[in-house]
């Protein structure tokens, strides 16, 4: 297994975006499912990773480094990973990965929104150490989504 930076422009991201958009859109109806496009994870103030399981890539994560009143942030998105890859640890390594790219840049909390139909997903947040909040940034309360948030760095907050 080898995680690394990944181009999202890349033709194995968008079949694995598209596997993401069809299970998302089996779990959720469409205003409560919010993807990133290839676009938006094109970005400069955005990361995308991917885990390669011989040569092939199996699954990938990002985080959209952003700010507010706060403090500055990384909002974690797009974590999947094929389903002929799963119960490899595969999702916790993206997230080690994340996290640590957040830490190495001095950012002091990590971000997301999560579906309540995950519960794979919502057990590996709260293993992960993240903890219910409220919503941020543009996210409105749903019902369908949790909110959760992971401190990183202790202390002030540098902007």
């Amino acid at each position: 297994m080898k995680i690394a930076p990944i181009d999202p422009g890349l033709p194995e991201v968008a079949t694995l975006l598209e596997q993401s958009d069809r299970y998302m859109a089996a779990l959720y109806p469409a205003e409560s499912n919010h993807l990133e496009s290839v676009t938006d994870l094109s970005q400069p103030n955005v990361a995308l990773f991917g885990c390669f399981v011989d040569g092939a890539l199996a699954g990938c994560s990002a985080v959209k480094l952003l700010e507010d009143e706060e403090m500055r942030y990384g909002e974690i998105k797009r974590l999947f990973v094929a389903s002929a890859y799963r119960r490899r640890g595969i999702s916790n390594a993206l997230m080690e990965k994340v996290e640590q790219y957040l830490v190495e840049r001095g950012v002091q909390a990590a971000r997301l929104e999560v579906g309540i139909s995950q519960p794979e997903a919502l057990s590996l947040y709260r293993n992960r150490g993240y903890v219910k909040r409220t919503p941020f940034g543009c996210y409105r309360h749903d019902p369908l989504s949790a909110f959760m948030e992971k401190t990183l760095l202790p202390g002030p907050v540098t902007r």
